[in-house]
């Protein structure tokens, strides 16, 4: 599952390893106060595994419209 954060698949799906980086930290932040996981938590997964995988299934993302963060699409112009 770690092996995921090796590619730029993962990275470039949200914008960039900064962007990534911060939405793993919110999103693991959640899980530890007691969020419910978005993606069957398989046997002995971590949470930073399942955040991962959260993020490779399109669960969670950056919300552009609401934050002022640009857009992957932006930032390329």
């Amino acid at each position: 599952m770690i092996e995921a954060l090796k590619s730029e698949d993962i990275v470039n799906k949200v914008g960039g390893r900064f962007k990534l980086t911060a939405l793993i930290q919110k999103r693991l932040l959640e899980l530890m106060q007691g969020s419910r996981p978005l993606v069957e938590r398989k046997k002995g997964m971590t949470e930073l595994e399942v955040v991962i995988q959260e993020v490779l299934e399109d669960k969670i993302g950056i919300d552009y419209e609401h934050s002022d963060v640009p857009t992957p699409e932006e930032l390329k112009k």
